[in-house]
């Protein structure tokens, strides 16, 4: 079986490390082989930038903290997603590229041009087979974080912006890019996700 990489996208209290959990652990019960990452920190190295990156007191410049984030993509990419995918595994990422994209881009407003580059070279071009993005109006996600990490005190239009990001790239890449509400339950919106996972493996395993 070829590997598929699954990514997971929305503003932090979407659900998505919850929704991976219960995704991974019926995948395996069907027999799939599947891994669980994120970003930051799906690799050793990863872990050490998403400590410097989230939990840092020190003020981290914009363009500082997109160079961090693209180099924990790059070891992420290099060391753990080509790899699982040429043996044939299915990845659940917690993030990828496109929060580079709501995050920094629209959120932190460095130009679209220099993310771009930085993308395309930490990631060879790799896109993701599907991404599940968990929308969640902005109101709810801030009542839901818990202020675990410094990307957790940024103000409403922080926010805004990022969501609005997030819903321009699923209306430009719709076959990719699913909009999955976060405001239902947790098992309804597992059933949301597994019916698009299950359907796309069920196209690869016909293809």
């Amino acid at each position: 079986m070829k590997g598929r990489l699954i990514t997971f996208e929305g503003i932090d209290g979407s659900g998505k490390s919850t929704q991976i959990k219960l995704l991974a652990s019926e995948l395996r019960r069907r027999g799939i082989d599947c891994i669980e990452t994120q970003e930051p920190g799906g690799t050793s190295l990863g872990k050490n930038l998403r400590k410097v990156l989230l939990e840092t007191a020190e003020e981290v410049s914009s363009l500082a903290e997109l160079l961090l984030f693209s180099a924990d993509r790059a070891q992420h990419v290099e060391v753990l997603i080509k790899p699982a995918l040429e043996g044939g595994k299915v990845i659940l990422s917690d993030r990828f590229y496109d929060s580079t994209i709501a995050y920094q881009c629209a959120g932190r407003q460095i130009p679209r041009q220099i993310v771009n580059y930085l993308i395309e070279i930490t990631t060879s071009g790799l896109k993701p087979d599907l991404t599940i993005f968990l929308d969640l109006p902005i109101q709810e996600a801030l009542r839901r974080k818990k202020g675990e990490n410094r990307m957790d005190f940024e103000d409403i239009e922080f926010y805004d912006r990022v969501r609005a990001a997030y819903l321009e790239i699923a209306t430009n890449e719709p076959t990719r890019v699913k909009i999955v509400s976060a405001l239902d339950s947790i098992e309804v919106i597992h059933s949301h996700v597994l019916h698009l996972v299950l359907r796309l493996l069920d196209k690869q395993s016909t293809s």
